[in-house]
């Protein structure tokens, strides 16, 4: 499997966008990367005041490299890039180990 990681600064963000990035997540984004095809599962991360990040697992080097080639040459207009005021400040691929499914199981919702 093959990861890539995608992170805006919130550092310089107005103070409320953290409050209602689960909300942008919730009513649009999660909708988006659902069923994507080559995507095997995609995270939303944040830190409040911090950071807000993408993880995305793909099922292939192929998969992530023509979605990496695509999201970087758009990366500024971005969503999160138009919502922060700033362009993702890391955009890093990744080889992913593993991955385990724990006995609490695995639900894809969006936490608003």
């Amino acid at each position: 499997m093959k990861g890539l990681t995608v992170r805006w600064s919130l550092a310089d963000a107005p103070a409320e966008l953290s409050a209602s990035l689960p909300g942008y997540v919730a009513e649009g984004s999660h909708a988006r990367f659902e069923g994507m095809p080559g995507l095997a599962f995609k995270t939303w991360r944040m830190r409040a005041g911090e950071w807000f990040e993408g993880s995305y697992v793909f099922e292939s080097d192929e998969a992530r490299a023509s979605f990496q080639e695509t999201f970087t040459a758009g990366a500024d207009s971005a969503p999160i890039s138009q919502l922060t005021g700033a362009a993702p400040i890391l955009i890093e691929a990744c080889d992913i180990v593993a991955v385990a499914e724990g006995a609490a199981g695995f639900a894809s919702t969006p936490q608003a």
